[in-house]
């Protein structure tokens, strides 16, 4: 699609959610994102739970969050 395209800034609004007079921005949804799989990924850990978290990592690659955002501890 191509910039302009009614489509395009349509699907470009769906990914980033809203704009500046949204709640969520970009960075702000991604990391938000990312904290939520590192909850989820830390509960399933403690259950030692191996298919809650390969679903998790689909659910990253689906995002496009690699796996080292949420598993590794900061």
């Amino acid at each position: 699609m191509v910039s302009g395209d009614p489509r395009a800034d349509s699907l470009s609004g769906r990914l980033d959610g809203p704009g500046p007079s949204g709640s969520l921005g970009g960075d702000a949804r991604r990391a938000a994102l990312v904290e939520s799989l590192r909850s989820r990924y830390r509960s399933a850990e403690e259950r030692s739970d191996a298919d809650a978290k390969r679903a998790l990592f689909k659910e990253a690659v689906y995002l496009g969050i690699q796996p080292d955002e949420f598993t590794l501890e900061g």
